[in-house]
């Protein structure tokens, strides 16, 4: 019943193996992998994955930077021109039952110094649209995790995973507080952020997530949705409850979020 809301299997990495880390998924006890797009090639890629594999779920993105044309980490397909929101509507719009949700969006000042503005705007303009089409809303956050709730906030979407969240304790309570779910990366077992955050919020807010191909709960490996099982077990350590139940607990989260229409 393990699940896994954040994954990248469109990376290079898995071009030969793709098939294996499926297989090593299912033995863990995987019944669904989420894996985002960040770009228009990466939707594509990601609609393309789950219509062959039952065991993936597409999530359509706009990674904050490649809205921008400013691409980051290498292996995945990326921009460098900026990209049309209302084009990438569309396209989401004409595959509406194709996707579960909208992600990985957000806003990202790690990479970006300049733009601070316009990715806001982006963002804003991307809930509304989640609104619209009635889907939850995965995302990113690094360096602005501030600047994310308070968009957030000025809205009344509710489904919201917040994706690897490295807000301090006071924005992890009030993001909490505004019932916001938060996805544990496997990362959890080598990080003490990650065991104070599933310490702090309650168990009916937490999802389980990977972030493959990167951090991996053993360094200098390559991560996969199998390792997701390290998340579930480390939330059951923190939160000192049987693992069979944290992980019914999870699986009871992600439907209500991701298959539960309004």
């Amino acid at each position: 019943m393990l699940v896994d809301v954040h994954a990248h299997l469109d990376h290079e990495l898995y071009r030969d193996d793709l098939n294996d880390v499926l297989a090593h998924a299912q033995q863990a006890g995987v019944v669904a992998i989420i894996t985002n797009g960040v770009n228009p090639t990466s939707n594509n890629n990601v609609l393309a994955l789950a219509k062959k594999h039952p065991l993936i779920k597409a999530s359509f993105g706009l990674y904050p930077t490649d809205l921008l044309g400013i691409p980051d980490e290498s292996g995945m397909p990326r921009y460098t021109q900026p990209i049309d929101l209302d084009h990438e509507f569309a396209f989401f719009t004409k595959h509406k039952n194709e996707f579960i949700s909208i992600g990985e969006v957000g806003i990202d000042y790690k990479w970006d110094k300049d733009h601070h503005d316009l990715q806001k705007q982006h963002f804003q303009r991307i809930i509304e649209f989640a609104q619209k089409v009635k889907k939850p809303l995965i995302v990113h956050s690094r360096n602005a995790e501030q600047d994310v709730l308070d968009i957030l906030d000025s809205s009344t979407t509710k489904k919201v995973v917040l994706h690897c969240f490295m807000g301090n304790r006071k924005l992890i309570k009030r993001a909490a507080d505004n019932k916001y779910t938060f996805s544990v990366p496997a990362l959890i077992a080598r990080l003490q952020h990650f065991r104070m955050l599933a310490e702090e919020v309650n168990i009916n807010q937490l999802l389980t997530e990977t972030d493959c191909p990167w951090l991996p709960p053993t360094p200098h490996q390559r991560n996969e949705p199998a390792f997701v099982l390290e998340s579930a077990k480390n939330i059951s350590e923190v939160k000192k409850l049987d693992h069979e139940e944290v992980k019914k607990n999870i699986f009871m989260n992600y439907q209500r979020m991701f298959l539960q229409h309004e």
